[in-house]
């Protein structure tokens, strides 16, 4: 078994020890069966343990997270952003320093930020604040 974070473990069948030369090549296109905490089942081609079940069910549905790829999403709450109004407060250079945080996501957030009169945070004010590098 894999750890795959606090209290959750991933069981991962390892191709290697399959007999079956058919349902072999079945899970090298599909990618190796694993099965999280929960009891879902899934395929993944990666090392990564995250169970694409169990994202799609921790997704907001109706918040402006609900909006973004999982990565980018899960990027801002690791650091604690769940308002727009936490995310103002940072620059565009201190999200894209986030894992799972791109190019793309950045003017997505853009967008929702000005259609609520908001900004980033800008390099200037951080600079005025003293908090610069």
């Amino acid at each position: 078994m894999n750890r795959q974070g606090p209290s959750s473990w991933v069981l991962t069948i390892n191709p290697e020890h399959h007999s079956n030369k058919r349902s072999l090549h079945a899970m090298e296109r599909k990618g190796i069966l694993k099965i999280c905490a929960n009891g879902h089942k899934y395929y993944k081609r990666s090392d990564c343990p995250t169970c694409p079940i169990c994202e799609e069910e921790r997704k907001p549905r109706d918040h402006f997270l609900s909006l973004l790829a999982a990565p980018a999403r899960r990027a801002l709450e690791n650091t604690g952003i769940t308002t727009l109004d936490q995310l103002s407060h940072y620059t565009e250079r201190e999200l894209l320093g986030l894992h799972g945080m791109g190019r793309s996501t950045i003017l997505k957030l853009q967008e929702l930020l000005s259609q609520h009169n908001m900004t980033f945070k800008s390099k200037a004010s951080k600079q005025a604040n003293g908090t610069s590098k």
